[in-house]
């Protein structure tokens, strides 16, 4: 029996969902490329006894989450966020959406990786509480705490014009 039996399949299911999330963590597209590559690397590693346990995703997914913020604790990468422009010309066209999204992203890259994973995995992810303690390995209070924080964070960095 091969030992990664499976995990090509997983990979190719899975790969664009863990891309997703990887981008969202580190806000930034070759970040998110190598993390996603770094965490796949172990989970091929541990693939055997994933595959035993059968939720190879969620091992994956909360090796996102700590590599994220291994990497931001250690300082070896610049997980940043897109430079909002100075002023719009007058007369350029501009997306209001686009505006929007860059504001949030911009805002994003201000949290502390903790509180990013956590609006990362509750709000675009949509996992309860209880699912976000668990990937994150920390008390459903952390998670409580952090999104309190996040968002009182997120409110403060964003124009108000973003959440219409």
């Amino acid at each position: 029996m091969d030992r990664y039996e499976g995990f090509h399949e997983f990979v190719r299911a899975r790969q664009q969902s863990l891309m997703r999330t990887a981008y969202l963590l580190t806000g930034n597209a070759h970040l998110a490329e190598d993390l996603l590559q770094t965490v796949l690397i172990r989970v091929a590693a541990h693939w055997a006894k994933l595959a035993g346990d059968g939720n190879p995703e969620a091992y994956a997914r909360k090796a996102l989450v700590n590599q994220t913020v291994s990497w931001r604790r250690r300082k070896q990468v610049e997980l940043s966020g897109a430079e909002l422009p100075e002023r719009v010309e007058s007369g350029q066209p501009h997306d209001e959406a686009t505006v929007r999204r860059i504001a949030l992203h911009h805002a994003l890259a201000q949290l502390t990786p903790k509180q990013r994973a956590v609006i990362v995995l509750r709000f675009y992810e949509d996992r309860t509480e209880h699912e976000t303690a668990q990937l994150m390995g920390v008390s459903i209070g952390t998670v409580k705490s952090q999104t309190n924080y996040a968002l009182s964070k997120l409110r403060a960095l964003t124009p108000e014009e973003v959440y219409r």
